[in-house]
């Protein structure tokens, strides 16, 4: 049956008290080609999370985070397994689950303020209302006073800070961002993690996030998840043990990264192992 216009995109599972959890991803298997008997590319994922967590998705390119991030986003549907938010199956796109991706996709002839507002359009709320809120989440991430500039006229780190007041300004349930801050300079990039944890900590909001960067990954983690490529699989699902604010330079912050970096090195040395890669 076809889903009406303005209808929930979401198949109902269970009514059961979920409590916390905000994710449940169960046995998900996607196969790209052949009608759904291709490849997989994900094979046989299953992990949650609950409300207010920080979880990091690494792995090598091609072992499947950016396939997982498009299927909890709602724009394409598992080949197997399903994925529940509150307890309800995603099937489509959602007000309630939202991404940043690297490229900040901004309307480059819409201002910051406008840029900011264009998720709350359709919303009953009076002009004041949508001001206050604008105003509210460019303060919350730092651009009080750029509500008038147009997205040439920033600088990168700043239109990344327009694209999280874009989606936070809609309140979601699960945060998706896909190496957001990958294409930022260094000091830019720490101070674009440092927001985002404050905003996190602040709105107890609940956030995947890819990487390729160990280090990244365990500056902003409350868990790391590691993907295979080759299999897809799910490998590893690591908790990082240390309290917050994280000092970088504290010998238990390097051991996390080392540790992060070993597994890495030592997972795709077996994988070219196995392929007669290596002798």
């Amino acid at each position: 049956m076809n889903r009406q216009a303005g209808q929930s995109p979401y198949e109902l599972i269970s009514s059961e008290n979920e409590g916390e959890t905000i994710l449940k991803v169960r046995r998900v298997t996607h196969c790209f080609g052949g009608n759904g008997k291709g490849a997989a590319v994900l094979r046989d994922v299953s992990f949650s999370m609950a409300r207010g967590e920080l979880h990091c998705l690494i792995g090598h390119s091609g072992c499947g985070k950016t396939t997982l991030l498009k299927i909890l986003a709602g724009f394409i549907r598992p080949t197997q397994g399903s994925c529940l938010v509150e307890g309800r199956k995603i099937t489509g796109p959602g007000r309630d689950r939202c991404v940043v991706f690297q490229e900040d996709a901004l309307f480059p002839w819409l201002t910051v303020r406008e840029n900011t507002a264009f998720g709350l359009e359709g919303r009953k709320l009076t002009r004041k209302e949508r001001n206050r809120e604008v105003d509210r989440f460019l303060d919350l991430v730092g651009l009080r006073g750029y509500g008038d500039y147009l997205p040439r006229e920033l600088s990168g780190g700043m239109k990344q800070r327009v694209a999280l007041a874009r989606v936070l300004i809609l309140s979601p349930l699960l945060l998706l961002m896909d190496e957001p801050f990958g294409a930022l300079d260094a000091q830019t990039r720490e101070k674009m993690q440092a927001l985002l944890l404050s905003l996190q900590q602040e709105r107890r909001q609940t956030i995947l996030f890819i990487t390729h960067d160990v280090r990244e990954a365990v500056t902003l983690a409350d868990r790391v998840l590691f993907l295979e490529p080759g299999t897809g699989r799910l490998k590893q699902d690591i908790p990082v043990p240390l309290p917050r604010p994280r000092n970088t330079d504290t010998k238990e912050f390097r051991a996390c990264c080392s540790q992060l970096h070993d597994w890495l090195r030592g997972n795709l040395a077996s994988r070219l192992h196995s392929q007669g890669h290596l002798e």
